[in-house]
């Protein structure tokens, strides 16, 4: 299954957000990655608006999912939370990043390039190129009520 990827950040996440798109562009189970910023240190376009940028084309299946980078993960998650239909998680662990996906169906993962080093984000995002939700496990019906309260038809 080749993954069409948003990758977005603010200023305080660019540097990992840089490193981390070239990784996904580099990945063979990555088909386009599409970037909707920040281009720079300097840029002061606010985390939300990229975040909610990324997450309306995940949203709008104009991709699979989105990686988004701030100073914390906390700001971008929030942000992206805001878009029917999209469940984005902030995570720094390996087990968080699994069950992220395994028993939440979440298809933003936000990091904090204050909190994570670089080498860590590389490798999780590795093992979360390869995660696919099940919706026949027993998390399905927990999605689902997530869904139906939202008022988005897709998990």
């Amino acid at each position: 299954m080749a993954l069409t990827i948003v990758t977005g950040s603010d200023n305080a996440g660019f540097g990992h957000k840089s490193a981390l798109k070239e990784l996904l562009e580099n990945d063979p189970r990555v088909e386009k990655v599409i970037d909707v910023g920040v281009t720079g240190r300097e840029d002061g376009t606010y985390y939300p608006n990229v975040a909610v940028e990324a997450a309306e084309k995940v949203a709008a299946g104009e991709a699979d999912r989105a990686l988004l980078i701030c100073g914390t993960g906390l700001g971008v998650a929030i942000a992206a939370n805001k878009v029917s239909g999209v469940r984005a998680v902030t995570a720094h662990d390996l087990y968080s990043v699994q069950r992220s996906v395994l028993s939440n169906n979440a298809q933003v993962l936000c990091m904090g390039e204050r909190v994570i080093g670089l080498e860590l984000a590389k490798e999780l995002v590795k093992v979360w190129l390869d995660l696919e939700f099940d919706p026949e496990s027993s998390s399905a019906a927990k999605v689902d009520a997530i869904c139906a309260y939202d008022g988005s038809l897709e998990k």
